[in-house]
């Protein structure tokens, strides 16, 4: 009996003209953001590339020069896009692309495309995940919303009932019947996402990509059953299906406009983060006077003057068989990174914190579970954008300290005129950032994945419970 009003349902959206044109319009912004995507997706990913192999080869020529200047001379990296990120932006647009890298100094990413964009961009952007997320589970609200409700105002519901059949029957038919539908919009869109997908990566189809798309379409297949279920259950208790309908747009825009936009304003408030001059004045601080106000930069120098003359046992400086400048360069260079991660680490926490009030808002708002998720898998979140900028320093310090080192056993101390060959410039691999594997994504999106979880095994339990306490 499941099967058969499953059916009825599926021919009967089919024919109903609401269907029709609000299908018709959400697969239309389906393929105009998919289109729109992948042409930004596959321009910026292209620019990034050009610009990172010119800032190596930029590196690689800039001729012979004393190490240390080279360091200052610096170079860029470049965050690569990653192969889903045209289906959902994320983050994106609102972080920066490239870091400048030199000595002495740790820079933010800068060059977001929200610094061009009008404040419009606030609202979100047009991308297939803006409207899987809540574009989808507005149709699904007109689709259902007065499925049981209707059937109560004909009297059609007890008919059936007094024929033998369930409620949870009746119930399960109909979000199949919908269900059915819906694949009508959600698959050929998705599906043709996964094609674009592997065109857009040079690797081709791979086991992480197939693996990546299936968990994308398993999470947005729950999240669809969410709203689904839910818009079924709300039709069958409310007495009319007009309250039906303002019940579900009410909890629509609770869920989807709301919630995500109040829980980000709160953790703001609650874990408030320092400005940017506050930030970067408090790291010029404690550059000079040290962490805390203990060891300060001039005491710093004389104790590692008198450890290096100690090391070689040598009177002066001018004695040593290497180049004291360096040494301290470097030693400076340890100390303000230490400085600057003390400090970025203060500030990630903060950013943390205020995020976990959005990703725990997840167990009572499954909007904010499958855009997490989303996020994630499409390589688009903060904790990817996290990574890069952590990456960039490790590479950046490490780029440093080379010609640094270079720098101490090529030359002596005040030679500053001498110069180093360009071969040393090689020695530096190149960058080469990777966005975050499926499982690290899974185990950072833990709260998503048991929200999900537990709103589907509420819902059913609601509907297998549902005609203890429903009335007709």
């Amino acid at each position: 009996m499941k099967n058969v009003i499953a059916n009825k349902e599926y021919l009967s959206s089919l024919r109903e003209l609401r269907f029709k044109v609000m299908g018709a319009l959400v697969l239309v912004l389906l393929f105009t953001a998919l289109a729109g995507g992948f042409v930004a997706f596959q321009t910026m990913k292209k620019e990034r590339e050009m610009a990172q192999v010119e800032a190596r080869e930029t590196w690689l020529n800039q001729g012979e020069k004393n190490p240390h200047s080279a360091a200052h001379y610096g170079s860029f990296a470049f965050r690569p896009k990653s192969e889903l990120s045209f289906f959902d932006f994320g983050v994106d647009s609102y972080v920066g692309s490239n870091v400048y890298l030199e000595a002495h100094r740790q820079n933010d990413a800068k060059f977001s495309a929200a610094q061009d964009s009008s404040s419009l961009i606030r609202f979100g952007e047009m991308t297939v995940a803006f409207v899987l997320q809540l574009l989808v589970p507005l149709l699904i609200i007109f689709l259902c919303f007065d499925a049981i409700s209707k059937e109560k105002e004909e009297y059609t519901l007890k008919l059936m009932l007094s024929q033998g059949v369930s409620i949870q029957q009746v119930v399960w038919g109909k979000i199949l019947g919908y269900s059915k539908a819906l694949s009508w919009i959600i698959l050929p869109t998705l599906l043709l996402v996964f094609v674009l997908m592997i065109a857009g990566t040079e690797a081709g189809f791979t086991a992480d990509s197939f693996l990546r798309f299936g968990l994308v379409l398993g999470i947005y297949c729950v999240y669809f059953f969410l709203f689904l279920a839910s818009s079924v259950l709300v039709s069958a208790y409310s007495a009319s299906s007009r309250n039906a309908l303002l019940s579900l747009l009410g909890i629509w825009i609770l869920a989807c406009i709301i919630l995500p936009k109040a829980t980000a304003n709160l953790g703001a408030s609650v874990f408030e983060a320092p400005s940017n001059f506050e930030f970067r004045e408090a790291i010029k601080k404690d550059e000079a006077n040290g962490i805390d106000g203990h060891n300060p930069s001039d005491k710093r120098f004389d104790a590692l003057k008198k450890k290096v003359m100690a090391q070689y046992n040598v009177n002066s400086i001018e004695e040593l068989p290497v180049n004291f400048d360096a040494i301290a360069m470097q030693e400076g260079e340890k100390y303000s990174s230490m400085v600057y991660s003390t400090h970025f680490d203060r500030i990630e926490q903060i950013y943390q914190q205020q995020n976990a009030i959005s990703a725990y808002s997840a167990l009572v708002n499954p909007y904010m579970a499958v855009r997490n998720l989303s996020m994630g898998l499409a390589g688009s979140d903060y904790k990817t954008a996290l990574g890069f900028q952590k990456y960039a320093e490790t590479y950046r310090y490490q780029m440093v300290e080379m010609l640094n080192n270079y720098m101490r056993d090529f030359s002596k101390t005040g030679d500053w005129e001498k110069k180093a060959p360009a071969e040393i410039y090689a020695k530096m691999p190149e960058f080469d950032f990777k966005n975050p594997g499926i499982g690290q994504v899974l185990s950072q999106q833990w709260i998503a994945l048991l929200a999900m979880f537990l709103w589907v095994c509420l819902l059913v339990f609601a509907i297998n419970n549902l005609s203890k306490r429903l009335t007709f």
